[in-house]
């Protein structure tokens, strides 16, 4: 049973007042404050991509440990203990979960998906996991993900990283630029 009270839900399906969004120039300086924080405390920046690839050396050690040893990339996560103990899988769940609790507070926790009005729930689907793959490849790559090039590297003036963060703006304008047609 749900029940209507001034504008809100009272029941078992109630939901949370939506809050604003954050100032962007306040949140860029949270954000900045976190970075020098993890520098400070941690001696390293910000980043995902590990996170997945000492799980991947975790779970190799756990099926075949001579040959997670042996495997150049595996070993190198291996070498300092557990990898699962490492700084960055901490930093992916605790961003996972704050991601959570964040939304949750803010009222916009739902299930859902977003799309334009000309692509369908399944085409949707296919996009958003083949553009994940298609990410999480490149950042395998180039040896580091968009948080550890944009802000971590560029926080200490990697040439690279800031080479890395205008090809991404540039041609995320170019691709929604040719796209928009898709997403009215």
């Amino acid at each position: 049973m749900t029940t209507t009270v001034a504008g809100s839900q009272v029941g078992h399906h109630a939901e949370r007042r939506v809050q604003a969004y954050w100032n962007p120039y306040l949140a860029g300086v949270a954000l900045g404050i976190v970075l020098l924080g993890a520098y400070l405390l941690m001696g390293r920046g910000l980043g995902a991509t590990g996170a997945f690839s000492a799980l991947a050396a975790w779970f190799a050690s756990v099926v075949s440990p001579e040959a997670a040893a042996a495997n150049p990339v595996h070993a190198r996560y291996l070498e300092n203990g557990q990898p699962l103990l490492d700084y960055v899988p901490f930093l992916v769940l605790g961003t996972l979960i704050g991601g959570a609790v964040s939304a949750w507070l803010a009222g916009r926790m739902r299930l859902g998906y977003e799309s334009g009005a000309r692509v369908g729930r399944g085409a949707r689907m296919v996009l958003a996991f083949g553009g994940g793959a298609l990410a999480a490849i490149g950042a395998k790559i180039a040896l580091g993900c968009t948080s550890g090039q944009a802000l971590s590297g560029a926080a200490v003036l990697n040439a690279g990283s800031l080479v890395f963060m205008g090809a991404t703006f540039a041609s995320g304008y170019l691709v929604a630029y040719l796209f928009r047609k898709e997403w009215l």
